[in-house]
């Protein structure tokens, strides 16, 4: 059993997701089996939620040592780990910081998988944020995508505009009202025709920027189910996008230098169901 108490409005399904990893996995079986309970009523559906109101969710000892992330690197400033597909990144750093201390610095969407990493203490934090946000620190996705692409190799352009009430982003050539611009590179490793192995790195952090861009470029990522090719994903069995954060590494200085140029590397790979 966990208990949590709820600090701002929402509803269950987002506050499972921010908080609670090992019950965002098992939600929808602990919803169905009326194994969650708010304010001590049995609830079986997602349902709103007000400051204060006291979540139970009876997970089970399994649910409890489901494993959803693996550790990659640990000193006594930094954290660096493995997130899996279909994990929270908020949900994550609220687990790591009750377990170590672990201080949120960048997310990764719900189901990318890879490479994230936390500060230990307060000067690490500040120095990791200061990294990305000057944009001293590299990240490297691949991914798989969908259809030939027009250039082996590019870095692409264009402007991004977030949907807020659609919980999407569009993408433009040229600037739009309430526009960012973006700039996406991307290059093909492997090219199987219908499908090709990408590597992609971003000169531009915005929300789903790589699996929008792509989808405007007209190769989508595979099993992406808001900008994704449904036709596709159907024919070669893919239930989960395949995006990994592969790779990530920073250039530092002060008490972090050490870590410049080491590259932090993901243990997942970006393939098609075999």
């Amino acid at each position: 059993m966990q208990k949590f108490t709820v600090q701002k409005r929402g509803n269950l399904r987002d506050f499972t997701d921010e908080h609670y990893p090992q019950g965002s996995f098992a939600l929808s079986r602990l919803l169905r089996a009326g194994d969650v309970r708010v304010n001590g009523v049995r609830v079986s559906k997602n349902v709103p939620l007000e400051a204060g109101d006291e979540v139970v969710y009876y997970t089970t000892a399994k649910d409890e040592e489901r494993v959803f992330y693996r550790e990659i690197y640990r000193d006594e400033n930094i954290l660096v780990v493995d997130k899996f597909a279909g994990v929270n990144s908020e949900a994550l750093a609220e687990h790591l910081f009750r377990a170590c201390g672990a201080r949120f610095i960048h997310r990764l969407d719900r189901n990318t998988c890879g490479v994230m990493c936390f500060a230990l203490n307060d000067e690490a934090e500040k120095q990791l944020l200061a990294a990305f946000r000057e944009r001293r620190a590299e990240k490297v996705y691949r991914a798989i995508c969908f259809h030939p692409f027009r250039r082996k190799s590019a870095v692409c352009a264009a402007y991004l505009v977030k949907d807020e009430r659609a919980a999407r982003v569009k993408i433009f050539d040229e600037p739009v009202r309430g526009s960012e611009k973006i700039l996406t590179e991307y290059r093909v490793l492997e090219d199987h025709g219908e499908y090709s192995l990408v590597e992609i790195c971003l000169h531009s952090g915005k929300t789903h920027q790589i699996r929008a861009h792509l989808a405007f470029l007209g190769n989508p990522v595979a099993g992406d189910e808001k900008y994704g090719d449904e036709v596709l994903n159907r024919k070669y069995h893919v239930k989960r996008q395949i995006l990994v954060a592969s790779s990530l590494a920073f250039t530092l200085q002060g008490r972090l230098s050490y870590l410049s140029g080491r590259v932090f590397s993901s243990s997942f790979s970006a393939a098609l169901p075999s």
